[in-house]
């Protein structure tokens, strides 16, 4: 069993995981979603929050993210959350094309963000 989450605003997954509404959280079990959950976001930026100590906690392995600066990657890799950035669409099939081999990890990173200029 692993669990993976995805940052998500209105059903997508949100370009930028420190702003996103709440976290879509599946849990995998024999190469398929045994559970679908919801983890409301705390408030401010993501690499700044203890979000990813949080996430952790609950036994989260994979994020499938649209874009995050490298401060935010950072303390998710830390806590020991591998991060694919470069996701983006409606959140169900992009846990298909996880569970399909489909996502990889775009390699990219935002340098910038408004309100979030420090990452």
């Amino acid at each position: 069993m692993k669990k993976v989450a995805v940052p998500t605003r209105e059903g997508q997954v949100d370009d930028h995981f420190g702003h996103c509404e709440y976290y879509t959280i599946f849990t995998i079990e024999d190469g398929k979603v045994s559970n679908e959950e919801t983890f409301k976001a705390p408030e401010g930026c993501g690499c700044k929050s203890n979000v990813a100590s949080v996430l952790a906690s609950m036994g989260i392995k994979i994020m499938l993210a649209g874009n995050m600066g490298m401060g935010a990657l950072n303390v998710l890799n830390m806590s020991g959350i591998e991060v694919y950035r470069g996701c983006s669409g409606n959140v169900k099939e992009v846990i298909t094309e996880y569970l399909k081999g489909e996502v990889t990890d775009s390699g990219e990173g935002c340098h910038s963000h408004e309100g979030c200029d420090n990452h």
